[in-house]
C-alpha cells in the first residue's frame, strides 16, 4: 500500500487519540503521558511532534515528571516520529527497547455488516468481561477507566453466540481515518471466525463514518493476529514500527 509519510502521523495521532491517557503534557511538542497501572500506551510520551531545539533538555524534564510520579521514563517511538535520530540520543542516555509493534492499514471498501455482530456506542459489561480477560491483570483497572474516555465518534463491536458476547473490537474514527482497538475473543471461541465477523462489522461501520484509511498496532511476533489481520486485507506497515523504550 503506498502511504505518505504524513499518514503515517495522521493514524499515529489517531492511535494516540483513541487511548487517551488520565494525565497529559506538552513538553517541546512530545505528549507526555501518566496514567498508573499497566497501560504502555497511556504511561509513555508519544513522539509524532517536537518543537525544541534539544532532545535531551525535553528528556530531561520527561525524566523528571516520571521520577514524580514514582514511575519509570518511558519513550513511545516509531518511524515517522521526531526529531530524526532520537533513538540514536535514547541509547546514549541509557533507555533500553521493548517489544516492537508494528501499524497494518488497508483501504476501507462498502460492506455489508456480518449477521450477530451488535454495535453499541458504550462498552457494556459483557463486553469488559470478553476484553478485559483477554488483557494481563496489571492492565484491567487502568483499561476499565481509559473505556469510560474513549472519544466519539467511536463504536463497540460484540460478536454474539448462544446468548453471550465471544469476540471484541473497539473502532474511534476522526476524518478519514479509523483504528481498531481491543480485539479480544474468548479462549473457548478462538479459531471460529468471530473475530473476522467482529473485523468485518468494524469495516462497514468505518465505511459509514467516512474513513478511508483503517489501521490497527499488533505486535511484530503475534504470527496468529498477523495473519487474520492480512487475511482481511491489512497490509504490514512495517516502515511504520514503533517501541515503547525505557530508563
Amino acid at each position: 500500500m503506498d502511504l505518505t509519510r504524513d499518514d503515517l502521523r495522521r493514524m499515529e495521532r489517531l492511535h494516540v487519540r483513541a487511548w487517551p491517557a488520565f494525565e497529559t503534557a506538552l513538553v517541546d511538542g512530545w505528549l507526555w503521558r501518566y496514567s498508573g497501572g499497566g497501560s504502555q500506551r497511556a504511561n509513555s510520551v508519544s513522539t509524532i511532534d517536537f518543537t525544541g531545539s534539544d532532545p535531551i533538555a525535553a528528556l530531561s524534564e520527561i525524566e523528571r515528571r516520571y521520577a514524580a510520579k514514582a514511575a519509570r521514563a518511558q519513550i513511545h517511538t516509531f518511524g515517522a516520529g521526531a526529531p530524526s535520530g532520537l533513538d540514536a540520543v535514547l541509547d546514549a542516555r541509557g533507555y533500553v527497547g521493548g517489544e516492537t509493534t508494528v501499524t497494518m492499514f488497508k483501504r476501507v471498501h462498502p460492506v455489508a455488516s456480518p449477521e450477530g455482530v451488535t454495535i453499541s456506542d458504550v462498552a457494556d459489561e459483557e463486553w469488559r468481561t470478553v476484553y478485559l480477560g483477554a488483557i494481563t491483570e496489571n492492565r484491567r483497572a487502568v483499561n476499565r477507566r481509559i473505556l469510560e474516555t474513549i472519544p466519539a465518534p467511536r463504536a463497540f463491536f460484540s460478536c454474539r453466540r448462544d446468548g453471550r458476547a465471544v469476540s471484541t473490537a473497539l473502532c474511534v474514527a476522526d476524518g478519514d481515518c479509523a483504528v481498531v482497538e481491543c480485539v479480544a475473543t474468548r479462549q473457548d471461541a478462538r479459531r471460529q471466525g468471530r473475530a473476522a465477523s467482529v473485523m468485518g462489522a468494524l469495516e462497514a461501520w468505518t465505511g459509514r463514518q467516512g474513513a478511508r484509511l483503517l489501521g490497527l498496532q499488533v505486535v511484530e511476533t503475534n504470527r496468529a493476529a498477523r495473519t487474520l489481520y492480512e487475511r482481511l486485507g491489512f497490509v504490514d506497515g512495517t516502515v511504520n514500527r514503533f517501541w515503547v523504550r525505557a530508563l
